[in-house]
């Protein structure tokens, strides 16, 4: 057990209605020393707001605690370790937020006349640049508003530049390992799926995917790093068994938190990908709010890339609508500019070898994770991890306790927990991801806190099973609660 629990959020917090108490106010004024006026008489009724029933009574400083703590209910990349697996949660440098709140950036309008956006449409052209030579692609869109809006962009392009060429063919082959959103990006896209099985080392399994690869196949949807962790070592010889029958090497970007600086898609045969700048460059993440996931592509599909696109006419930047084989847009204006902004000041504060420092980082976390952990869990594939881990819960699963279990204890030792049951070759998965963002005190205590969670399931296997303790809700019906979704709210009483 460890002896001091972590604590990152406040729990047990009372309603404001609760702590109200009738005659408190948050404020208190001298008496009048004019004439007392009737509001409604001076302002007219229409404009006097009557007092709202129930309205809570509470003193200025009971209102900010209470706001206060609330906030920490909501975990938080400021409060500590998010290691979440695939989703590459890395903390948000403010030098990002503070460029992008600059008043010319934070105010340009999207119908501003191009003579006055220079300035915004150069910041454009800086990015692209930089993400090009980033991927070692050859042209890229910034429309695209998030990285599943990435893949269908990409997957889109594929198909018009088939289309064009006679034959939009019937099927993309997408790996067990995919990310979720590759199926149903194949079939937006207008495509069956073909699936095929991983190997016993995590990866594309050759001699299957050559036996796949036909006429019809338009194109592989590839994550690499995979979505166990793993390089796919294989992948050139993939990209020439795609090539050689026509068919296209799609790249799911994700994962590029494990190569920016070290080794460039485009140059091991990737004909399309996507980014999710949320998580290489360190854009806000989640929420439902504004993303950002840019498709960068090789020449031959450069000319159905979305428009208007960025050109230079003599020193002015204007916008190209004159783009006959274009998909057409795929996001209203030009992208969302302000997480555009975030991904340039990041990429520009660090630098070529200062995103390879990062990657290394991302990458040595990782497997410093792997090692502290390997003897307490059991790892899902004997390959070298990158930038994240994957567990098996295997080993406690023999004892009555699941990854979710797991991860429910993990709550009150004060972490947010691990991606549970992900991916889904891996029975019972703990999905792990540092990113380069946490310092080797961070990952101490959180592997300190799973290996106190295997010994638990030796020693007191009820304990996880019945976490967690320390929430304001316990265990809950998940089962119940995704079939019968209570939407309505009552306050209680």
């Amino acid at each position: 057990m460890i002896t001091k629990v972590r604590s990152h959020l406040s729990q047990n917090e009372p309603l404001l209605f609760e702590i109200s108490s009738p005659g408190k106010q948050g404020y208190q004024l001298p008496e009048l020393d004019v004439p007392e006026v009737d509001p409604a008489a001076a302002l007219g009724a229409a404009y006097v707001r009557s007092e709202i029933e129930g309205f809570p009574e509470v003193s200025e400083v009971d209102a900010i605690r209470h706001f206060t703590r609330l906030s920490t209910w909501n975990y938080a990349i400021d409060l500590g370790l998010y290691p979440l697996g695939s989703c590459t949660m890395k903390y948000n440098p403010r030098i990002n937020e503070q460029v992008a709140r600059t008043e010319g950036l934070a105010w340009i309008h999207p119908y501003q006349a191009e003579s006055l956006a220079q300035g915004a449409m150069e910041i454009l052209a800086s990015l692209e640049r930089a993400l090009l030579e980033i991927t070692g692609m050859e042209a890229i869109t910034l429309q695209p508003a998030a990285g599943a809006h990435g893949e269908l962009t990409g997957m889109m392009l594929v198909r018009a530049m088939l289309e064009a060429r006679g034959n939009p063919r019937r099927t993309v082959i997408v790996p067990d390992s995919a990310h979720g959103t590759n199926p149903a990006t194949v079939r937006m896209a207008g495509y069956e799926i073909a699936n095929i099985a991983s190997n016993d080392q995590g990866m594309i399994d050759i001699a299957a995917l050559e036996r796949m690869v036909t006429e019809d196949t338009a194109a592989l949807m590839l994550t690499n790093p995979n979505t166990v962790g793993i390089f796919e070592v294989h992948i050139r010889e993939i990209a020439a068994i795609l090539h050689a029958r026509g068919a296209q090497l799609y790249m799911d970007g994700a994962n590029m938190n494990a190569l920016a600086g070290i080794a460039r898609p485009g140059d091991f045969g990737v004909d399309v990908m996507h980014l999710n700048l949320h998580k290489t460059f360190s854009t806000p993440h989640g929420g439902g709010g504004p993303g950002s996931g840019p498709v960068a592509v090789k020449q031959h599909l450069e000319a159905f890339l979305p428009k208007p696109r960025l050109a230079k006419d003599g020193s002015q930047w204007r916008w190209n609508y004159n783009r006959p084989q274009s998909i057409g847009r795929v996001r209203a204006f030009y992208g969302n500019f302000g997480v555009l902004v975030r991904a340039l000041a990041y990429i520009q504060a660090h630098g070529g070898p200062g995103l390879k420092a990062a990657t290394m980082d991302a990458l040595l976390n990782a497997n410093y994770l792997r090692k502290l952990l390997e003897p307490h869990y059991q790892i899902a594939y004997p390959a070298p991890s990158m930038h994240e881990c994957v567990f098996s819960d295997s080993r406690q699963a023999a004892r009555g306790v699941s990854t979710g279990a797991i991860a429910k204890r993990l709550i009150d030792y004060g972490f947010h927990p691990y991606t549970v049951n992900f991916p889904l070759i891996v029975h019972g998965a703990l999905m792990i991801e540092p990113t380069e963002t946490e310092g080797k005190r961070e990952l101490d205590a959180f592997a300190e806190a799973l290996i106190a969670i295997a010994q638990e399931v030796e020693q007191q296997p009820a304990l996880v099973l019945e976490a967690p303790h320390s929430t304001r809700v316990s265990r809950v019906d998940e089962t119940g609660a995704a079939r019968n979704p209570v939407l309505k709210f009552t306050a209680r009483t």
